[in-house]
């Protein structure tokens, strides 16, 4: 299995259009420690010709460009894309979806029920398609079995319920109900080898834990360093959990529960807000992460599982 990081970043991207934190005020000054990342998507492939987009970014058409695999050329109109998978209704991870609205067939969209809603309701992008290509929508199951997408062959997908947080123009926002955010164990057929992936967790649940445990890598949010980090810097009065993305230190933070893996499983923290100290190279929070053996996702990396 391959997995491609198409985008790192959280909602915004780096460096945010208008934001002067200090790390998007360093990258503008041309600091060699910051790398631009737009925001987060992935792509899984077992044959490395059909792939699964998971989110759809707003930057989508650059990653499809930066990423040639995804561009076959075999015919007048072609894509690799055989299917996306939405983790949620957020803007950063939909608004791409217009961007593919040249599609010959009715885009494979792969999401629960509820997030449908929120994109048909709250922010009617699939209602808009219907007037281009059109979406062919399957619902994603939440009882942890494992379920196949057509045109992938030799991956295995589990879906299951996170705590987080539905958008703002959602009817559930503040009142998570289970599908509104999901993570996805996605296995090899072949080999057996296990990534999760969660991109927005905001609570360590029994269910959510055991499936990181039973993971070769996991590939989860590393949205922001600390619980107040918004407020500190006067950009939000929200905190990290409010907002649905546990923070990665502090009691019960992602560093925590990353510690408490097997040494064996990979750990990378993807969709990382611009704010996060991380994103500098040289921070005494990126040596600490290095120092606990996690890594940070970039776009254009590679796993290989």
């Amino acid at each position: 299995m391959r997995v491609h990081v198409l985008g790192s970043a959280a909602g915004g991207g780096f460096p945010q259009w208008n934001c002067n934190c200090p790390n998007c005020a360093a990258y503008r000054q041309g600091s060699p420690y910051h790398l631009a990342r737009t925001q987060s998507s992935i792509t899984v492939s077992a044959d490395d010709s059909n792939w699964v987009l998971f989110n759809a970014s707003p930057e989508i058409l650059q990653q499809i460009r930066s990423f040639p695999a995804l561009q076959p050329a075999r015919q007048l109109r072609d894509t690799a894309i055989r299917a996306i998978f939405l983790m949620d209704a957020q803007i950063d991870h939909t608004t791409g979806l217009y961007m593919l609205r040249e599609h010959r067939q009715p885009l494979e969209l792969w999401c629960h029920a509820l997030v449908r809603d929120d994109l048909v309701r709250g922010n009617p992008v699939l209602k808009v398609l219907e007037h281009y290509c059109g979406i062919h929508w399957h619902s994603v199951p939440l009882d942890q079995r494992n379920f196949c997408i057509d045109g992938a062959p030799g991956l295995l997908f589990t879906a299951l319920p996170l705590l987080s947080n539905a958008p703002p123009y959602s009817p559930h926002r503040d009142q998570p109900q289970p599908g509104d955010n999901v993570g996805v164990t996605i296995t090899d057929a072949a080999s057996g080898k296990q990534l999760f992936y969660a991109p927005g967790l905001g609570t360590m649940e029994p269910h959510v834990w055991a499936a990181m445990q039973a993971a070769d890598c996991v590939l989860v949010d590393g949205t922001l360093w600390t619980d107040d980090e918004m407020i500190a810097l006067g950009a939000s009065q929200k905190t990290s959990r409010s907002m649905g993305h546990l923070p990665q230190s502090g009691p019960g933070g992602m560093l925590e529960w990353l510690n408490r893996l097997p040494t064996t499983t990979r750990k990378v923290l993807i969709h990382i807000n611009n704010t996060n100290p991380i994103l500098d190279a040289t921070s005494p929070q990126r040596q600490e992460l290095t120092r606990r053996g996690i890594e940070v996702a970039f776009d254009g990396m590679e796993i290989t599982l």
